[in-house]
């Protein structure tokens, strides 16, 4: 049985790929053009607010710096690493979480390429353990580092003794 002191809180050491800030970028981009379209039409078509020049470009300006710094501080705190006992997760970029899941415990490993993260060739792995906690996922990994990781995270987690329950 692995020593609990084994599995400590602790910024893990692996960081995402850097492609992943690009793409936290262009969805954050795409999120913020489009909502500020549809808060405009609204403003405008049906006179809901008062639209003065400040006030939309207030709002632009306030999308503009979610876009562009909310990926780089998501980059700088997101981080993973597997060790021969557990996973280790640190996500966020407003609030920091951090999760450990010891191989003893995980039931399921799973890859997902989705549609926008396949057009700059990451993917996610997530990793489903019994907490209620729910699942720990690592997304914007350079897909085939990702193939990799489900592979050896399969392979560990089988070798480990227990029922992952």
């Amino acid at each position: 049985m692995a020593n609990p002191a084994e599995h400590q809180l602790r910024e893990p050491a692996e960081r995402v790929s850097p492609r992943a800030r690009l793409m936290w970028t262009v969805v954050a981009l795409a999120n913020s053009v489009f909502t500020y379209a549809v808060l405009l039409t609204v403003a405008l078509v049906w006179d809901v607010v008062p639209v003065t020049w400040w006030a939309a470009t207030l709002v632009a300006v306030a999308f503009l710096a979610y876009t562009f710094v909310m990926p780089r501080l998501r980059y700088a705190v997101h981080r993973w690493e597997v060790t021969e006992t557990a996973v280790y997760t640190q996500t966020g970029w407003w609030s920091i979480e951090q999760r450990i899941a010891p191989m003893s415990r995980i039931q399921t490993v799973d890859y997902e390429e989705g549609a926008v993260a396949r057009l700059f060739r990451l993917a996610s792995v997530t990793v489903t353990t019994a907490s209620a906690a729910g699942a720990l996922e690592i997304e914007g990994l350079d897909r085939d580092l990702a193939r990799r990781l489900v592979e050896q995270l399969t392979r560990r987690a089988d070798a480990v003794p227990g029922d992952a329950t």
